[in-house]
């Protein structure tokens, strides 16, 4: 069997750096990417935040699929992602820091941990493409 594969299209729209992105399964929903100023002109997301982006969502997606399985309940869900630069060449993600926020009435922390362990260990291809390379720091809040 066949893994599911993932295409995308980025295309430059101007004289500049900035540039429109498709995936092959979204082509309506495209995302704006650019830079700041000078060299772009700051109308679209930064590469680094496509991939905090990224790496939320597919961590979020995993932990929320995760909690229901469990049987738990989820009213809302929320991750917030700090990426942390290195200061010299190459620059790269040193540190993330991200926060899980669980609206749940019947959920505890330690579900929360034990659905974002398993999401990092095993469900969430980003987190796999970065572990061991970039210091991963998550935190727990759950509001009832």
């Amino acid at each position: 069997m066949s893994g599911l594969n993932e295409e995308v299209t980025i295309r430059l729209i101007n004289d500049k750096v900035r540039f429109t992105g498709v995936s092959k399964a979204n082509p309506d929903h495209p995302l704006s990417i650019d830079y700041v100023p000078p060299l772009g002109d700051g109308m679209g997301f930064r590469g680094l935040e496509l991939f905090l982006l990224s790496f939320g969502g597919c961590s979020a997606t995993a932990v929320v699929a995760l909690l229901r399985k469990m049987g738990k309940t989820v009213a809302g869900f929320e991750v917030k992602a700090k990426g942390i630069r290195s200061g010299k060449p190459p620059i790269r993600l040193e540190k993330i820091c991200i926060e899980f926020l669980l609206e749940s009435k019947d959920a505890e922390e330690k579900d929360l941990r034990r659905a974002v362990h398993l999401a990092e260990e095993s469900l969430c291809p980003v987190w796999q493409l970065i572990k061991n390379n970039v210091d991963v720091v998550p935190e727990y809040r759950i509001v009832k």
